[in-house]
């Protein structure tokens, strides 16, 4: 058999496969939306006994590790105090005092009096994973049985606490996440190459990172948490070590829901969508965030990783009608393929409320981005996050 034509086979498959993920992520992404929608109808419709209901769910207590100065950290960081929520308590990181970040926390403290806030500085590395090492550090003033870690770039809504806390609730629940989009600012940016880079991210963001989650927990039990905002109750903390069970790896969001899972606990979604910064200004700078997200995924979950290439069925479907181009079903599956993925595009963020303008255009050379990247982290076992280098070994640790 040829060359041309055992690859033609291969894309065909692949690109097959890959509408099938396309049809699936976006009857779940419509899904999300209608759920979410559902919620937010239900929480205006609350009234006088919103405050009752608010005063019923477990205390909370939010640490958020900080390193350095960030574009908008203020108002990222008091987002997290302007809750309507009942008892919470916020602890904000720092390994050094002189961080710029501490002066920053302390000026939040300041600006809201009637909130438990504290800043806590603290050096030692009782772990490899620098942000883990930072939670643990304000574990001895954590006071509530709810634990959120949520990263320092993230803003997020007022009914927050109240999304992330409301699973508890439920018997057997031990850990809370929830996806993320991406925040406005840089889509507004004046520059042209900024605002092209800014848009790449926050389609990677919302148009393949959220969909995958949400196909992953229609097919399987959900055993993993995201980043932006890790929720988790002290019971299911202590059944797996306290976090420092999870502080040799550097995909800590993933280990943390996995290793809750393997105790018996579940893991659930919530409906809130937080914002996170995106602060890549040029390609260069996107490429090696993607590549350290493709490492990070794929230390996670090697064999997952290595397949998620039928996620982009677009760029697949195209090749293969380049190989076929008098086929009629290499037409009828680029067709497919190029309705899926742009009905893909506008519902997600219709579902994450991105409220962005459009950028039809940027699909493919977004998906052809994504796939560049996937074909790369094959070749990379390194990383550098927060001016700190890392090696991973097989299993996803930290050297």
């Amino acid at each position: 058999m040829k060359f041309r034509t055992v690859l033609a086979t291969g894309l065909f498959v692949a690109s097959a496969a890959g509408c099938a993920y396309l049809a699936c992520a976006v009857a779940r992404t419509i899904a999300f939306g209608r759920r979410r929608n559902d919620l937010h109808a239900a929480q205006r419709a609350d009234g006088p006994q919103a405050s009752a209901s608010r005063q019923a769910l477990p205390a909370v207590t939010i640490l958020k590790p900080l390193c350095g100065d960030e574009p908008d950290l203020f108002d990222n960081l008091a987002s997290f105090c302007d809750q309507e929520f009942g008892r919470f308590q916020i602890i904000f990181g720092v390994h050094e005092a002189s961080d710029p970040a501490v002066g920053v926390a302390q000026r939040v403290v300041t600006a809201f009096p009637r909130v438990d806030a504290s800043v806590v500085v603290d050096d030692r590395m009782p772990v490899a994973n620098r942000k883990i090492s930072n939670v643990l550090n304000m574990m001895p003033y954590a006071k509530h049985d709810v634990l959120v870690v949520a990263d320092s770039d993230v803003r997020v809504g007022r009914s927050y606490l109240r999304d992330i806390a409301a699973p508890f609730a439920s018997a057997g629940v031990g850990a809370v996440t929830c996806l993320y989009r991406a925040a406005p600012r840089q889509r507004r940016a004046v520059q042209t190459q900024e605002r092209l880079v800014g848009e790449l991210a926050a389609m990677f963001v919302e148009e393949h990172f959220a969909p995958s989650v949400l196909v992953a927990t229609a097919l399987t039990p959900m055993d993993f948490c995201l980043g932006a905002t890790m929720a988790v109750s002290r019971t299911a903390l202590d059944a797996i070590g306290g976090f420092a069970g999870v502080g040799a790896y550097l995909a800590d969001d993933q280990m943390l829901g996995r290793l809750v899972r393997g105790r018996g606990f579940t893991v659930e979604l919530a409906t809130h969508v937080v914002e996170t910064a995106l602060e890549e200004r040029d390609l260069a700078a996107l490429w090696q965030h993607e590549l350290r997200w493709a490492v990070t995924m794929h230390a996670a979950r090697p064999i997952g990783y290595s397949l998620s290439f039928i996620t982009y069925a677009l760029p697949l479907a195209c090749a293969y009608a380049l190989l076929r181009p008098t086929s009629a079903l290499a037409a009828a599956l680029l067709l497919c393929a190029g309705g899926l993925r742009f009905a893909l595009h506008y519902y997600a963020r219709a579902a994450l409320g991105t409220g962005a303008v459009d950028s039809p255009s940027l699909v493919l050379p977004r998906d052809l981005l994504g796939l560049a990247v996937w074909a790369a982290h094959f070749f990379c076992n390194r990383i550098r996050w927060r001016d700190a280098a890392y090696r991973l070994d097989r299993r996803g640790q930290l050297t």
